[in-house]
């Protein structure tokens, strides 16, 4: 089984959110499974460093596109998975992340970009990039790369495809005006292909042509074909069926593990718990906080957007800050939630301590050190970080949605005598239900007894990419089994793109 995953992001070479995660340790354990995997990815300016022994192994000439694009070909960092890089200068070499500039802006040109990369994609998938191999199916991964199953149906002899989505509320959008320089067929602008009321949806792509589609949770699966969580598209998600399904993410434990973790002050075990107060007066120290076990240390990591809550925890932290409580806050994102945790800090100066920007040593620092983490979102795809948090006895408190629902038992009553509590869930996207959960963790903070056989239950849990990875072969399996192209009568509308 040859698969060719296609992604915006792969970590180590570069990585905005869990999206990177998930591609730098899915390949991973699929190889470790025996899958000639192989992984392809744009060359970003800043993947730079991590690309000793790559060499041009191709040059491609796409049309419409006036520059000649360069297939550098290596190994994932740390691995055996071969991997192409796709250098086209004017798009990907620039300053900042994968998707804007260094002050969080979004490149406007976006769709031209993905659609210059999903071209390659196509190319290498058809073995018309000169590498001589073909792959006998495309992994494609959220909108960066959706346009790949729309472009691979017009084919004759293509490959399978299998679409996962990370995120819903990413789609990839564009002006008609934007649609007709990317240089597509024309048929695509349709209702029933990737027009999304009156725009372009590189997203949708992925979802009408591709054979089946997946997301990152069983949970997020459900979700997404409700009006709640569907961002408008839940009625071609229904229509999809069974060949919809979710799949749990994974956490690439030989990265995250306190253990061996390289980052933190002190490794520690389940066996060892009393070491991570270790880190945490580090990481009190670090961030100029006074120094004291006995304070509870929350933590959080991600982005700042509306999705990951941060507006709530910033109402709900007052409501509790009277107690003998601390917050640490690693988070990039927009300007206008950074200026307002930074004003709270300012406030709270030996409460609150915040990092803006993302900072990944920091980010293992705090899941060692904090005593709970934070996790709020109003939906959540998978979330990585409670799984992290699981690992490092750092109680995750969530909102239960999605993958976070899937993954953490609530410390009630009963599931803290029967030993399956985890974690703190609350159940409404409010920052008086967040208040009441904070304040839920600190009580139970304060009886030393349950609070260490919660960090237990936690550190037991295990959520490698094993389980995971044979999921994923078994949905390669039957993609491939069904050997025809994805159309109108498989997800129940009438696909017109001759």
């Amino acid at each position: 089984m040859k698969i060719l995953y296609a992604s915006s992001e792969i970590h180590p070479l570069i990585k905005a959110g869990g999206l990177g995660d998930v591609g730098g340790s899915l390949p991973k354990a699929l190889k470790n499974q025996h899958i000639d995997i192989r992984l392809i990815m744009p060359f970003y300016q800043d993947a730079l460093v991590h690309t000793a022994g790559f060499e041009v192994v191709s040059t491609l000439k796409i049309s419409h596109f006036d520059e000649p694009i360069r297939l550098w070909e290596g190994r994932l960092p740390g691995s055996p998975i071969k991997m192409w890089l796709v250098e086209a200068p004017s798009l990907f070499q620039r300053p900042g992340g994968p998707y804007g500039d260094t002050q969080g802006n979004e490149w406007p040109d976006n769709p031209q970009r993905f659609a210059i990369f999903s071209k390659v994609v196509v190319e290498v998938a058809l073995n018309r990039a000169q590498v001589n191999w073909q792959p006998d199916l495309v992994h494609c991964n959220d909108w960066q790369t959706g346009l790949v199953p729309a472009l691979l149906h017009f084919e004759q002899s293509r490959p399978a495809c299998l679409f996962t989505i990370h995120n819903l509320a990413y789609q990839g959008l564009c002006s008609q005006t934007v649609f007709q320089s990317l240089h597509l067929p024309p048929q695509l602008w349709a209702i029933e292909a990737m027009e999304f009321y009156g725009k372009f949806s590189l997203l949708k792509g992925g979802i009408v042509f591709a054979d089946r589609v997946n997301t990152v949770s069983p949970n997020y699966a459900r979700e997404i074909t409700t009006p709640e969580f569907g961002c408008g598209l839940e009625t071609l998600l229904q229509q999809r069926g069974g060949n919809l399904e979710g799949i749990l993410n994974g956490a690439d434990y030989q990265v995250w593990d306190p253990r061996h973790d390289v980052f933190i002050t002190k490794t520690y075990n389940s066996k060892t718990i009393k070491d991570k107060i270790i880190n945490k007066t580090a990481l009190q120290e670090y961030f100029g906080l006074p120094q004291n076990e006995n304070t509870l240390l929350f933590g959080s990591v991600g982005r700042l957007v509306h999705q990951k809550g941060i507006d709530l925890l910033v109402k709900a932290i007052p409501q509790i800050i009277s107690q003998d409580v601390q917050f640490i806050i690693l988070g990039s994102g927009q300007k206008e939630d950074g200026q307002i945790l930074t004003e709270l800090s300012h406030q709270y100066p030996q409460k609150i301590k915040i990092h803006l920007g993302y900072h990944e040593s920091l980010a293992h620092k705090i899941e060692a050190g904090a005593d709970a983490f934070v996790m709020p979102s109003r939906f959540e795809p998978c979330g990585l970080n409670q799984l992290y948090s699981l690992r490092y006895g750092a109680i995750p408190i969530i909102h239960a949605v999605g993958g976070l629902a899937d993954t953490v038992v609530d410390a009630n009553e009963n599931n803290l005598n029967d030993h399956t509590a985890t974690g703190i869930v609350f159940h409404q996207a409010s920052a008086d239900s967040l208040s009441a959960a904070l304040l839920r963790c600190w009580r139970l903070f304060q009886d030393t007894k349950t609070w260490r056989k919660l960090i237990q239950n936690a550190m037991r849990q295990d959520f490698s990419w094993k389980q995971s990875a044979k999921a994923y072969i078994q949905l390669y399996e039957k993609t491939l089994a069904k050997e025809k192209t994805a159309n109108g009568e498989e997800i129940g509308v009438e696909v017109h793109v001759n």
